[in-house]
C-alpha cells in the first residue's frame, strides 16, 4: 500500500489516444488519480462524469485529472468521445499500476470471487508525493472525497 508524504511509483501507460503518458508529465501540478473498473459501466460512468461535471473547481486548485483503468486504449476512446471527458483516461492492461497502488485485489459479486479493480483515487502532490488516498470508494464517495480535500487546500 501508498504512503501519505511518500513518492508513488511512477508509470508510463498509453491514453484513451494511443499516446504514452508518465506520471512525471505533470510534474509541478496536483493530480487526481481515479481507479475505476469498466467504462461505459454504470457506477464507472457516474464517477467519471462526477469528475468531468467537477473540472472547473478540480482545475481551480491547480489539479489534473487521470482515470485509470485495464479497458483497452480503443474502449476507453470511444467512452471519452461520448461522455466529453476532458483529461486523460488510462489504461492498465496488466494491471501492474493498479496492483502498485493498491487498487487491484479480491472482489465478491453474486456470491462469486473474482479479482479486478478496486475502486479508489489518489492526489498526488507537484513532487509526485501522495497527499491523500481513496481505497474501496463508491463512484459517489470518490467524487465527494476528492472535491473536499482539494477544496480545503489539500
Amino acid at each position: 500500500m501508498l504512503e501519505i508524504g511518500k513518492k508513488i511509483p511512477a508509470f508510463t501507460l498509453l491514453n484513451h489516444d494511443g499516446r504514452k503518458v508518465k506520471l512525471s508529465d505533470h510534474k509541478g501540478r496536483k493530480i487526481l488519480l481515479f481507479a475505476y473498473p469498466k467504462a461505459a459501466t454504470s457506477g464507472c460512468t457516474k464517477q467519471a462524469c462526477g469528475f468531468r461535471d467537477s473540472f472547473r473547481d478540480i482545475a481551480g486548485t491547480g489539479c489534473v485529472v487521470l482515470g485509470l483503468s485495464p479497458d483497452s486504449v480503443e474502449k476507453l476512446k470511444k467512452w471519452r468521445d461520448r461522455e466529453n471527458f476532458g483529461y486523460d483516461l488510462l489504461s492498465d492492461p496488466d494491471h501492474a499500476v493498479l496492483e502498485k497502488y493498491g487498487a487491484w485485489g479480491e472482489k465478491k459479486l453474486y456470491g462469486k470471487t473474482y479479482f479486478g479493480v478496486i475502486r479508489s483515487h489518489w492526489i498526488i502532490d507537484q513532487d509526485g508525493k501522495l497527499l491523500d488516498q481513496q481505497l474501496k470508494v463508491t463512484a459517489a464517495q470518490s467524487i465527494e472525497r476528492a472535491l473536499a480535500f482539494l477544496t480545503k487546500g489539500g
